[in-house]
């Protein structure tokens, strides 16, 4: 892994993903640790982003390093028409680190190929958010005990859902129960599908949840993203059809945890929030610790 890019799940095997898990929870347990004195990680957000860009700049904080970069693309000089490439390649003369979200599918690996040190995806449209897995991957298995033989429900928007793409992927090491519930308009694409055919792991579709959601270990819930639709009315029609009550909860295991990669909208009601089985929080909080284990783990600076 060291001095390799992340920029799909697929980057990493499984014993890479959980030799990661088991850094960051040596992150979480002592989280002030000096590592990164010298180090310089440039991060680049083209794209608009609350925690996962404050959860790497702590991250990166935390672990003693510096920060250069912009958390908008129209304070660089993309704004004056500088490609991508130019841009990677001027920032990589800089930085030991790249850390970068853009709105284009397949910027990320783009990027990596032109950049002089290794970069992590951040999050390239609506293709993968590895990162996101990472510290959903450290939240399920904190929760859980295990990532193995889950039952896992996936709520949503999951034809343009990043983090459900990755996080499929990554927890196909693991033999898990996928149920996938969404619109018509929404449904999982078939190439992730195909994907998992091609592992033997079962799954099943539906377009509401409320009858079955008793047998969920996890609850991914996602909302409906507007910014990735072209008609306004079509979102208007699903951005509400799957809400989350607490009413819903009654019948459901005692290990169930909710997650879901925020921000929400509409689709977690408040009321949830109190509930024990509510773990949002939760895991945005531990996107600090995943980080800096990616973070440290490519860098080499943490063995």
């Amino acid at each position: 892994m060291i001095n390799r890019s992340l920029v799909s799940i697929s980057d990493f095997s499984k014993e890479e993903i959980l030799k990661i898990l088991d850094v960051a929870a040596d992150f979480e347990a002592n989280p002030n640790q000096k590592l990164l004195d010298g180090k310089v990680i440039a991060s680049l957000f083209f794209e608009p982003s609350t925690r996962t860009r404050l959860s790497f700049e702590t991250a990166i904080q935390r672990l003693g390093g510096r920060i250069i970069g912009f958390s908008d693309s129209s304070s660089s000089s993309a704004s004056k028409g500088e490609t991508l490439k130019d841009t990677i390649r001027m920032v990589s003369n800089y930085s030991d680190l790249i850390v970068m979200r853009h709105p284009l599918e397949g910027a990320a690996r783009y990027a990596s190929e032109e950049s002089k040190v290794p970069l992590i995806n951040a999050g390239d449209g609506a293709n993968q958010h590895p990162t996101q897995t990472l510290l959903d991957l450290y939240s399920i298995y904190k929760t859980q005990g295990t990532l193995d033989n889950l039952n896992i429900f996936m709520v949503g928007d999951l034809k343009y859902g990043r983090t459900v793409h990755s996080l499929l992927i990554a927890m196909s090491h693991f033999n898990p129960t996928f149920n996938f519930i969404s619109p018509e308009s929404l449904k999982m694409p078939n190439e992730y599908k195909l994907f998992l055919d091609s592992k033997g792991i079962k799954y099943y579709e539906h377009l509401e949840f409320t009858d079955i959601v008793e047998a969920a270990d996890i609850l991914y819930m996602t909302r409906v993203q507007r910014e990735r639709f072209s008609d306004h009315l079509e979102y208007e029609k699903v951005k509400n059809v799957h809400v989350l009550r607490n009413d819903m909860l009654a019948n459901t295991k005692n290990n169930l945890r909710i997650l879901h990669p925020l921000p929400r909208v509409n689709e977690i009601h408040t009321d949830v929030d109190d509930n024990p089985k509510a773990y949002y929080f939760q895991q945005a909080a531990n996107g600090v610790f995943a980080r800096m284990a990616i973070i440290a783990t490519i860098l080499g600076v943490k063995k």
